[in-house]
Formats: structure tokens, sequence, C-alpha cells
């Protein structure tokens, strides 16, 4: 990662550690450990695993000409995921289409929430750092529908607690504390641009749908699979909100 993406990344990050100068999400050794951390994030490693695993399958040029793209324009490409592909007639994230490349280079496709696919989604990814995110949620039916059931489950009360997404990052709640964590406000933290990242209390790198559902779990809800309609959808609902913000992985999280 370029050290300015990391500079634009670390004071976005380090923001959301206190609200007011109330309560910290981290205690001074965490943050000091957070501190090294953004010069030598753990997933650096884990992106370049994930590089090597891409070169099996023909590599950035390959997954290109997989996509009817040039390599020139692969990272301003990339940049507008998840969005509809034709030739799969659905909206998708780049882990669904690096799991169809590999099937159709006779591959048996890493699973969704593999730690290989995180790698190999995370290096994908990766590829268009200091892109700005493009996705473009209007600009066929597909996308205007999976907006629409993004913003549906990101807003739907489950579960015996009625909770939702929304209970969480409303704007009536963002900056208030739960579990000595700040409640952040997910386009402004450019939760879109920053995962797959690295988190500190799991020790390994995780994806942003991962990470939706440990809030489910978290919050008593069932777990929606990663890749599922509603988790993809969701996916595009929360990266729209950080439309125009720098990508920047891997990212480093509490």
């Amino acid at each position: 990662m370029k050290t300015a993406t990391k500079i634009v990344l670390s004071v976005a990050l380090l923001s959301s550690l206190s609200f007011g100068g109330e309560q910290f999400a981290m205690s001074d050794a965490d943050r000091a450990m957070y501190a090294e951390m953004l010069e030598n994030n753990p997933a650096d490693i884990m992106v370049e695993s994930g590089g090597e695993l891409l070169e099996k399958i023909g590599g950035s040029v390959a997954f290109a000409k997989y996509l009817g793209v040039s390599e020139d324009d692969l990272p301003k490409y990339i940049a507008g995921f998840p969005r509809y592909i034709e030739k799969f007639d659905m909206v998708v994230g780049l882990d669904q289409v690096l799991q169809a490349m590999m099937s159709d280079a006779g591959q048996k496709p890493y699973a969704l929430k593999s730690k290989d696919m995180f790698n190999m989604l995370a290096y994908t990814k990766s590829l268009a750092n200091d892109q700005e995110i493009n996705i473009d949620v209007n600009a066929n039916k597909q996308m205007k529908e999976a907006f629409a059931l993004g913003q549906k489950t990101f807003d739907t009360k489950r579960g015996g607690r009625g909770l939702s997404c929304l209970s969480c990052h409303s704007p009536d709640v963002i900056g208030s504390v739960l579990r000595t964590q700040p409640l952040p406000d997910l386009g402004a933290q450019n939760a879109g641009g920053t995962w797959p990242a690295y988190r500190m209390t799991k020790s390994s790198l995780r994806t942003l749908q991962r990470r939706f559902q440990g809030c489910m779990k978290n919050a008593l809800l069932a777990v929606i699979p990663i890749g599922s309609p509603e988790m993809v959808a969701l996916e595009v609902y929360i990266t729209d909100k950080a439309k125009g913000k720098a990508i920047a992985i891997p990212g480093l999280k509490r």
C-alpha cells in the first residue's frame, strides 16, 4: 500500500477511536499496537498470498480479460463493485466473479467464506487502491433493485430483540458507545473502501460481508449467507454510502 494511502486511512480510522473525548474504543496498549499496525499491517502478507492465488488462474491480465475490460481500465472497473455482470445476469461481488473464473479455468472454486477467498479478494480489490469508489446504483434495473433490497435489509428489524443494522448506524445513534466501541457512520468511515481488513480482535483478515455476519451474530439475528442476494445487496447499499472515497486495501479494524 502506498504511504499516502496509509496516511489517509490512518486519519480516517483514528478519528473513529473517540467521540467528544468521553470514551475510547481501545485501551492505550491497543492504541499503541494499532498505530504500529498501520505501518506494518499483518494482512499485507495475506494480500500477497492472494496475489499468488490469482496468478494460478492467470493473474490480473486474465481477470481483466474475463471481465471484458482492458488491464489499464481494470482498477477503475473494480472500484465499481458490486455491479451487474451481464454474463451472470445478476449483481455480484468480486469474490463471486473470482469463483466463476476459477470454475471456468477448471479449478474447484474457493468457498466464499474461506481464508483463500478472503486473501484473493483482498488482493484483487487492492488492484484498485487509490481509486475512488464509483459504484453506480442507477446503472440499470438490477442495480436499482439491489440497492433497494440492500436498504431494506439494512433497515428491517429482525430477531427477538427487534434489531436492524439501522439500530446501530442511524444518524440518531452514530457516535454513541456500545461495548466501549463508538458506533460509526459507515459512509464516513468508508466501509465500502476499507474492507477486506485485518481485524485486531480476530487476528485475521475479514471481508465486509463477513463483518456483516459478525454484527448479525452479536445482535442474535439469523445470519445471512455470504454471497446471497440480500448480502450482496447490503454491500451495494453500504458501498454507495462511501462513493467518491478512495479504496485502501487492506484496511485495519479493531
